[in-house]
């Protein structure tokens, strides 16, 4: 497991390839673009938790990111296979925590992300975080 990845609760692992349609000027991947990768990374986290993005809507309610804190540490080319852990840091009354970590080769890390999310109807007002999510990853610490 990566540096930083905790040992101690569920933690997704996605991959994605980088494709030359990302990358910036310099030949980079655009710093835009490892928003979209890290929102890969979690939406397929919560389709594999049984949180589906269309199941969460047929019930009323969405997950949105309120805040997003981002950390570049290295600059990520063309072709290179980058692995991204996702779990969830903690789960309040109406707003989640998340920790994402991006790594390519051997674990070096590429970049890391903090988000906070809320749980809201589906006109965006604030709604409690179902009991099940809660219990769901309660059931999965050490």
């Amino acid at each position: 497991m990566a540096v930083g990845v905790p040992t101690d609760r569920e933690v997704h692992t996605t991959q994605v390839k980088v494709r030359f349609y990302e990358l910036d000027p310099y030949d980079h991947v655009n710093h835009t673009n490892y928003f979209s990768y890290f929102e890969t990374a979690r939406i397929e986290y919560l389709t594999d938790m049984g949180w589906g993005l269309d199941l969460m809507k047929e019930q009323g309610f969405q997950l949105v990111v309120v805040e997003a804190n981002a950390r570049f540490l290295a600059a990520a080319s063309y072709g290179q296979e980058l692995t991204i852990h996702t779990w969830v840091e903690s789960a309040g009354r109406v707003k989640s925590t998340w920790q994402q970590t991006m790594t390519r080769g051997h674990g070096e890390e590429v970049a890391r992300l903090t988000i906070t999310a809320a749980f809201t109807d589906l006109d965006g007002r604030p709604r409690r975080v179902p009991p099940e999510f809660v219990e769901h990853l309660a059931s999965l610490k050490g």
